[in-house]
């Protein structure tokens, strides 16, 4: 584990070593897909989370943010609007990571996991299912 993480990270990196909540919200799931939506406001943080399956994530906008991938150094990124990316594991591969944004104006993403890749996907924790966005900000 790097010593770039603080205490506080480092103990938050650990407790969520096999969380598999790749999004903020699940909006849709299927034998061969899991669809993920986050939204972060300025300043806000979605913390450590575990991919093993293939998957693809779009920005909905532009923005900043900041990331420790597998408990580095936090490496800072800047995406655009319709920006995507393509990520694909192999057996026993994965990546942990987090995301602040640490720009001025919210940060939207939708991940899309493939279910059918080279690793079993990871069970998602209890009361997590699909439901569409107003719902979930319903929700406490």
């Amino acid at each position: 584990m790097s010593v770039s993480l603080s205490a506080e990270l480092q103990a938050e990196f650990e407790r969520n070593a096999q969380n598999p909540c790749v999004g903020k919200i699940l909006l849709s799931q299927s034998d061969r897909a899991r669809v993920w939506y986050m939204r972060l406001e300025p300043g806000e943080r979605i913390g450590f989370h575990r991919h093993v399956l293939d998957y693809f994530w779009t920005a909905l906008s532009p923005g900043r943010a900041v990331s420790h991938i597998n408990g580095g150094a936090p490496k800072e990124a800047t995406y655009y609007a319709g920006q995507t990316s393509h990520m694909r594991f192999g057996p026993g591969e994965f990546m942990v990571h987090d995301l602040h944004n640490v720009g001025d104006t919210p940060l939207v993403f939708v991940t899309v996991e493939h279910l059918e890749s080279a690793n079993p996907p990871l069970p998602l924790p209890a009361g997590i299912s699909p439901c569409g966005i107003e719902v979930a900000q319903e929700q406490p």
